[in-house]
């Protein structure tokens, strides 16, 4: 871990603030809520450039408000409990400041990727955002451009900003800090983590790719760069990964500690009091009873013959 945050944990951790996988879903729920009563109400809350630099300041912020794509209650549901177990582990294993850092980061970095694309586009194609929009409002009429932020084109280009790249940021570093662990893919097929997140890099360079080709849109690699880089600046420039604090290691052995405790344990039902064997690890011993024996005592077929009868005085002794 960079020595930076590790002073800067010093300074100002006490003020992260906890739980945030927990709002970050209540955003979301808020989300859904307000594009079931009006679907419109997106294009009111995207992370467009070109309606903030012209007033609409909420923006900035707003644009966490839209969830991922789904049209499935169902899926919505299972998506918003994934985010938030895998959330809820990170910030147990990372603790509070760092996992604020890594979201944080993750937006910031969105936001001014957003910016940088805008500028992107007006340097490389000056006036084709405005012949664009000049078209659609002799087209559609000039309603439209006024719900878009003032502007039609910034407006879908603002549409691929979203929280998506920044969830699935979430998912490559939880696949990183718990490679081994196992999900059920499909509630079905038992596969570790570390082989989604390696499937998804591969998507992720795809989509990248085709954002260059002929057909493809470049707003959408620089969606792909900007939300990803909180996670290559955690991972990769680290050079070793994610490099754990001893107190982030405390908590991830702790974390785990308590995972093992919540397991049930099978208790054993017969037990020898002379070698230690139980019925469940040596399922073909007999098991009985000594009658000579004071107290509640058993004992495996190999010592019920031999060992020495347990008295009062014996137990005293």
């Amino acid at each position: 871990m960079p020595q930076f945050l590790v002073k800067l944990e010093k300074k100002i951790g006490k003020y992260s603030i906890p739980r945030l996988p927990l709002i970050m879903i209540i955003f979301y729920a808020v989300g859904y809520m307000m594009q079931l009563i009006n679907p419109d109400i997106i294009d009111v809350l995207t992370l467009n450039p070109y309606a903030i630099l012209h007033g609409q300041v909420w923006r900035i912020i707003s644009w966490m408000l839209i969830p991922p794509e789904t049209s499935n209650l169902f899926f919505v549901l299972i998506m918003m409990y994934f985010y938030y177990s895998i959330g809820t582990t990170l910030e147990r294993t990372w603790g509070s400041f760092y996992f604020n850092v890594y979201i944080f980061s993750g937006i910031l970095f969105t936001v001014i990727g957003a910016f940088l694309l805008y500028i992107t586009v007006n340097f490389l194609r000056p006036g084709a955002a405005d012949e664009f929009n000049s078209v659609y409002i002799a087209t559609f009429g000039e309603a439209l451009p006024t719900l878009y932020g003032g502007h039609v084109y910034y407006a879908m280009m603002a549409r691929e900003f979203s929280t998506y790249y920044v969830n699935m940021s979430i998912f490559l570093a939880f696949a990183a800090t718990y490679p081994d662990m196992q999900v059920l893919l499909m509630f079905i097929i038992p596969i570790k983590v570390k082989i989604l997140g390696i499937i998804y890099a591969v998507y992720l360079f795809y989509q990248a790719a085709m954002s260059l080709s002929e057909n493809g849109s470049v707003s959408v690699l620089f969606v792909i760069m900007a939300s990803m880089l909180n996670f290559i600046l955690f991972f990769i420039f680290t050079r070793k990964g994610f490099k754990r604090t001893p107190q982030m290691k405390a908590r991830q052995r702790e974390f785990r500690r308590q995972v093992n405790a919540a397991k049930p344990r099978t208790i054993a039902r017969h037990k020898c009091a002379i070698c230690g064997r139980t019925s469940e690890e040596y399922p073909d011993l007999e098991f009985r009873f000594c009658s000579k024996c004071e107290g509640n005592y058993e004992y495996c077929s190999d010592h019920i013959f031999t060992h020495k009868h347990f008295t009062r005085d014996t137990n005293n002794g």
